[in-house]
């Protein structure tokens, strides 16, 4: 039997990533795969709480220092609680955004230099990296006029466009450098040829794992 795998779905506003992960948990589960289905900010009791302070307009002034560190925090409790825990018992985790949205949102958005957030991953996390990651990739205008339809905008919603196009810049550039692990999916074309995509991509690396 492979050993259970960490999987993350990444992506800007409205890129889909609700559908993409249902059609991952039904593929991952008909091969028999166990599974945790979490996301960030969140996962835990303490990252709701955390995740509401961070997306609510309660603190819209927030510093961007604070807002990286309180992602980090409930990132903490998250590995502690439930993805560690859950990989170690056997069963495959499967992530709504994970540390990349990290570097493109604190890093690429708000301007933080990367190395100070590479240092906060490698002290929260030690060695624990996704295995996969799907980038939802999509133009931002796109992506937020499908936001738009869904809810009113929360705190990170509510940022200018010209925030999401870095934030979007630096996803790809993310995945040019880690071309083994990121799979870009094209976001912008039609509901079909998207899941098609993230089935083909899902199945892909199943089978490579032997499931």
């Amino acid at each position: 039997m492979s050993r259970p795998c960490f999987v993350t779905v990444e992506g800007i506003e409205g890129a889909g990533k609700t559908t993409c992960l249902e059609l991952l948990r039904v593929r991952i589960e008909a091969r028999g795969q166990r599974l945790l289905v979490t996301r960030e900010p969140g996962g835990t009791p303490l990252g709701e709480e955390l995740r509401n302070v961070l997306l609510g307009h309660r603190h819209d002034g927030m510093a961007d220092d604070t807002e990286l560190l309180l992602m980090f925090a409930a990132r903490a409790e998250h590995l502690h609680a439930r993805i560690e825990p859950a990989l170690a018992a056997g069963s495959w985790v499967l992530c709504d955004r994970f540390t990349d949205a990290t570097y493109a949102y604190q890093g690429f958005g708000r301007g933080i230099d990367l190395e100070r957030i590479r240092a906060l991953e490698d002290w929260v996390q030690g060695p624990r990296r996704p295995d996969l990651t799907l980038l939802l990739d999509l133009p931002v205008e796109l992506g937020l006029e499908r936001a738009g339809k869904r809810s009113a905008p929360d705190r990170f919603e509510s940022q200018a466009m010209a925030f999401f196009e870095r934030v979007r810049r630096g996803y790809r550039e993310l995945a040019r450098a880690a071309p083994q692990r990121f799979r870009v999916i094209d976001a912008a074309r039609s509901l079909d040829q998207v899941s098609r995509q993230v089935v083909d991509e899902i199945d892909r690396f199943l089978d490579e794992h032997g499931l």
